[in-house]
């Protein structure tokens, strides 16, 4: 059995029939365990199993005592825990450049770091660079899908989708629609920008494992012209990707939301603004939702949408504390992301415990379990990709992450003392890293997830 095999991916024919067998400590979830610290039986377990796939998926889990024959290559990842790859629903891909600055709240930090990293996009070149630089980051940190904010200039989507598409990933993404209330550098013609958008849907939604979403920064950077246009491509339907995604923010911030209600009384609060120009449906995720009350909460429940989490990037700025338990008695969705870069870190481990700890803030004593599902099938859930994403039942793509379980003395002594699997897990969960991951699998296919 070979020891942390080279990471040289086969191409064509024979990525496609190739069989690879990981061993190691197999763990995903099958549902929604809930807040609390019973799994039930919605977690699968494997101790030293064995993770079969075959032509980039998943064809089985099986205990160590049923190996798989000779013809599976097979990859030795004992003492390593083996996840579904993380799945990130809110992040900013020009951002990287701006993490850990020093700034003032939300709108403050949009003029003074975000929109001055974006125009850079405006030169191609910086824009592919800084593209694969995102991609590459994205999976040594763990995460194997993301839904991404880039910027208003198509070639930098281009940039983004061309990236994903060279390792295999999943990715949705699209182009930034802003046309008021920013600088005019960044400022997009609505005629233009549907065009673009069009072009774009085209040559990328459904192509390989990617997906398009319409992109409307926020409310107070969007006409009602711009909302509208939104609102007519999300009606599109593609044959290999069907509708397209919708993204954008909502209550993040108190002074942001009395802004918005500044520039559109009519509405009965932000996320009605949304609501009036039909953009809420299961294909919307909405960042942040601190500030949404429980008519909003009804509302998003009953549409379908997911409000993506942004703990880290929440407590950076001073946003607010999002309410879980609120959500979930609205029967909301909700995944975790990372904002970066307003977060302050592109590790879904890091999210996830940051997660925790807001939501102990309020009294909710969040499981291991209801986060990890929060980075993994349940993000999968909110993209409609959960019959093939976010675990390792049959059919499912083979995006694995081997992590260690420790990677230091501290982590290995606590890690030791642990009883039972969940508190293993969620101490884990909370002392380890980007550094603690030991390989990367994208449908099936070992990569390079750092520069060499």
């Amino acid at each position: 059995m070979s020891q942390h095999p080279a990471s040289d991916p086969p191409t064509g024919a024979a990525r496609g029939l190739e069989r690879v067998a990981l061993r190691g400590d197999v763990l995903y979830l099958r549902a929604d365990p809930g807040p609390g610290g019973d799994v039930g039986d919605c977690a699968h377990f494997e101790a030293d199993g064995w993770l079969l796939a075959e032509g980039g998926r998943v064809v089985a889990v099986r205990a160590a005592d049923a190996p798989p024959d000779a013809s599976w290559r097979r990859e030795d990842w004992r003492g390593h825990l083996l996840l579904p790859g993380f799945i990130d629903l809110h992040v900013h891909a020009p951002q990287i450049d701006v993490m850990g600055s020093w700034g003032e709240g939300l709108l403050r930090w949009l003029e003074d770091f975000t929109y001055p990293a974006e125009a850079r996009w405006a030169d191609p070149g910086h824009a592919a660079r800084s593209a694969r630089r995102f991609v590459r980051q994205l999976l040594a940190h763990g995460t194997t899908c993301a839904m991404v904010f880039p910027t208003v200039h198509r070639h930098g989507v281009d940039a983004v989708f061309e990236a994903a598409r060279e390792q295999g990933m999943c990715l949705v993404t699209g182009k930034v629609l802003m046309d008021r209330n920013v600088p005019e550098c960044l400022r997009d013609d609505v005629a233009q920008a549907e065009r673009d958008c069009l072009s774009l849907i085209e040559t990328w939604h459904g192509r390989d494992r990617l997906r398009y979403a319409l992109t409307p920064r926020f409310a107070p950077s969007c006409s009602d012209e711009q909302l509208r246009m939104c609102a007519r491509l999300l009606r599109l339907q593609h044959p290999d990707g069907g509708a397209p995604y919708l993204q954008t923010h909502v209550a993040e911030n108190r002074d942001e939301v009395r802004w918005v209600r500044e520039l559109v009384p009519r509405s009965r609060s932000y996320l009605d603004v949304y609501e009036q120009f039909g953009l809420l449906g299961r294909r919307s995720v909405l960042a942040h939702g601190i500030w949404l009350d429980d008519v909003d909460r009804a509302l998003l429940a009953e549409r379908g949408g997911t409000v993506a989490f942004s703990p880290s990037s929440n407590l950076y700025l001073g946003s607010g504390l999002f309410d879980w338990a609120r959500a979930d008695a609205a029967g909301m969705r909700v995944a975790v992301a990372s904002d970066v870069g307003a977060g302050t870190s592109l590790c879904q481990l890091r999210s996830a415990a940051d997660a925790c700890k807001v939501q102990a803030l309020q009294g909710m004593r969040l499981s291991a379990w209801h986060a990890l599902y929060a980075v993994t099938r349940g993000a999968a859930a909110a993209l409609e990709l959960e019959p093939e994403l976010g675990h390792f039942q049959p059919g499912a793509w083979a995006d694995v992450v081997a992590w260690r379980w420790a990677a230091n003395e501290l982590q290995e002594h606590r890690l030791g003392l642990a009883r039972g699997l969940h508190e293993r897990l969620y101490a884990w969960m909370h002392l380890a890293d980007e550094r603690n991951v030991a390989a990367v699998y994208v449908a099936g296919r070992r990569i390079q997830a750092r520069p060499s």
